[in-house]
């Protein structure tokens, strides 16, 4: 069916009038996902007004820091030590992007990475939207079992090779994207495009959300709060496998608690988790599979409880990486 779709959006001489004119699909690969982490590696995908591909490009860059994971990007210390800084590809980077819609698998994270790099050296990313591309195969409606990237591109039969290079997953999110937009295009699909208002200051001892300016003192406004809105999520519907154990991968059905605050939006993180087959609890018990904190010494009921129990902690930019290679559901 979608094939058909796809097929007929090609062989069509009209195009929606509202849609963008250009397309950037870009991945980054960073050292961790908080508010303090720093790009090691980025690649543009351009593509025009109809999805085609014009050109690629990919860079390293030296973060100034420890590379973080490296057994998930493969990018050393070695490797890095001669890269280019963020502020030595800044302008190309800029060019790949300039009047382009971004477009990213979970793109609120990159495009988060993307303006704090800017805002550190003193800059604004030439973005104005973006487009998540798991928020269009929503819209499409595409039969998903979850909304990992290698399981969109299993969809359009793109293959994967080298998962977790920032060159090649922008190659994938490019193939997969094209069919999508075209389909999209064909059924009158309004696209699931968001602003992205570009930090004007930083400050690397108080972070301002995106979106947020920096106060007159130069620090960035925004205070961390532990008020949300309750919001209620449909029950997981795999059974709970036990505890998360080090150095292997979470499984479909564990019960994940959060605590404190976190860099991306607490939302979005329970989101993704639910996405991925995952339970997302409320509260600490001897059932819980995992906690995630960014801080685990600090004394809130559900990192006593975790210590009590016996229940394994990660921080965010752990979870992060484990939310990549979700294990499924053992059939019953």
């Amino acid at each position: 069916m979608l094939e058909d779709l796809t097929t007929a959006a090609s062989s069509a001489t009209g195009w929606p009038a509202a849609y963008p004119k250009g397309y950037a699909v870009v991945d980054v690969e960073t050292t961790g996902l908080a508010r303090h982490d720093r790009i090691i590696s980025a690649a543009v995908y351009r593509l025009d007004a109809r999805g085609e591909v014009e050109d690629h490009w990919y860079t390293l860059v030296n973060p100034e820091r420890e590379p973080g994971p490296v057994w998930i990007h493969g990018l050393t210390n070695d490797v890095l030590e001669g890269a280019p800084l963020f502020t030595d590809i800044a302008e190309e980077f800029s060019t790949r992007l300039d009047g382009r819609v971004l477009v990213a698998h979970n793109a609120v994270f990159d495009w988060q990475m993307i303006a704090r790099e800017y805002a550190r050296a003193e800059r604004e990313a030439p973005v104005r939207q973006r487009l998540c591309t798991i928020a269009l195969s929503k819209e499409l409606g595409l039969p998903l079992p979850n909304h990992k990237l290698e399981t969109l591109a299993a969809h359009f039969g793109v293959v994967q090779q080298r998962a977790h290079h920032a060159l090649d997953d922008a190659r994938v999110l490019a193939e997969a994207f094209r069919p999508s937009l075209k389909a999209a295009a064909t059924g009158g699909v309004r696209l699931p495009l968001h602003e992205c208002r570009p930090l004007t200051e930083w400050s690397d001892l108080a972070t301002p959300r995106i979106g947020q300016q920096a106060g007159a003192s130069g620090y960035g406004s925004y205070r961390p709060t532990s008020w949300r809105p309750a919001r209620k999520r449909p029950a997981c519907p795999y059974p709970n496998p036990g505890r998360y154990e080090e150095s292997k991968p979470l499984k479909q059905g564990m019960r994940i608690a959060f605590s404190g605050d976190t860099s991306i939006e607490r939302d979005l993180l329970e989101d993704r988790a639910t996405e991925a087959g995952l339970h997302v609890a409320t509260s600490i018990s001897r059932l819980t599979s995992l906690l995630v904190t960014n801080d685990p010494d600090s004394g809130t009921s559900k990192v006593v409880k975790a210590r009590q129990y016996g229940t394994p902690v990660v921080d965010e930019a752990a979870f992060g990486q484990l939310l990549r290679d979700v294990e499924p559901a053992t059939e019953s």
